[in-house]
């Protein structure tokens, strides 16, 4: 299948959260489009317990979309020097990380990842979170774009360097903190809490944090159930607000909604769904359980 070069001067339009494989077809070479490669590799450790570790090799070898750089998430997309991981860089280190692949406030950037989408989510979210919404990611990820026998290229792709750099306007309202999230369980602060963790772990059945369970009053959606299986699509809209039932149904109108997860990367692709749904009163606790159950203090629900 070939990429269509008709629009390669055009600068595209994003009108939703997501965008189709036909519509990067369409538009790959267009002037203004940074195309983001987001895939982190889960393996399994010496001991036994999953193992996060950058894609770019998965990148490199086994090949990426046509134009595509790579976004290292475990490494320039997050501050590894915060105790939990993934968590959320500055903006200063935003900025850098944003324009060392190109992206400048013209930009459009669509971002995907070789999962059901929850790196790309990450991705999509901090780009909100500091400001920038000429982005979306691409629906089904790199899956799909397989699937339907779309062209690849391995190898390295230099990022086009626009001269101009990336700058940051953080939205801090798209966070909330430990303190936010006892307040909620305190009843003291008005929110639902989103738990996009599996099932088991959810439930406290199955997982590897010292402390199992979630947390307390909390509705659980995992982001594996918002995916067609095959093609990794997101399910059709009707499909979603079946799914997202036990969430729309219990939150008050303007109800604020706090996703949350072991490290706050599942929370960003429930966070996507909800964006399609048009549900935007959402933010995201990064520290998650991972900061969560690290104090002995903080309570937990299974069941």
């Amino acid at each position: 299948m070939t990429i269509s070069t008709a629009t390669a001067t055009s600068s595209p339009i994003l009108v939703s959260p997501v965008v189709s494989t036909q519509w990067l077809c369409d538009h790959i070479g267009s002037d203004s489009l940074v195309v983001l490669d987001a895939t982190v590799l889960q393996v399994t450790g010496f001991d036994g317990t999953p193992v996060w570790l950058s894609g770019l090799d998965e990148y490199l070898i086994s090949g990426h979309i046509p134009g595509a750089v790579f976004a290292d998430i475990l490494e320039s997309f997050s501050d590894p020097l915060r105790p939990y991981g993934f968590a959320r860089p500055s903006a200063a280190q935003f900025e850098a990380a944003a324009s060392a692949l190109g992206i400048s406030n013209t930009s459009t950037v669509v971002v995907y990842d070789n999962s059901v989408g929850q790196w790309a989510a990450r991705i999509w979210w901090l780009f909100r979170a500091f400001g920038y919404d000429r982005v979306a990611v691409l629906d089904g990820g790199l899956t799909k774009w397989n699937l339907e026998d779309r062209p690849t290229e391995t190898g390295h792709v230099e990022p086009l360097l626009s001269g101009d750099d990336f700058v940051a306007v953080p939205r801090p309202e798209l966070w909330v903190d430990k303190s936010f999230v006892e307040d909620v369980v305190n009843g003291r602060a008005d929110a639902l809490l989103l738990c996009a963790l599996p099932p088991k772990e959810f439930s406290g059945e199955a997982g590897l944090r010292p402390r199992l369970g979630h947390i307390p009053g909390s509705v659980n959606v995992a982001p594996g159930r918002l995916v067609d299986r095959e093609t990794h699509a997101l399910l059709r809209s009707d499909a979603l607000r079946e799914a997202f039932a036990p969430v729309l149904d219990a939150a008050q109108p303007g109800q604020r909604i706090v996703s949350y997860c072991g490290g706050g990367i599942a929370a960003a692709a429930d966070a996507l769904a909800l964006a399609v749904l048009g549900e935007s009163n959402v933010s995201i606790y990064d520290g998650s359980l991972n900061e969560w159950v690290a104090d002995p203090a903080a309570p937990l629900q299974s069941a």
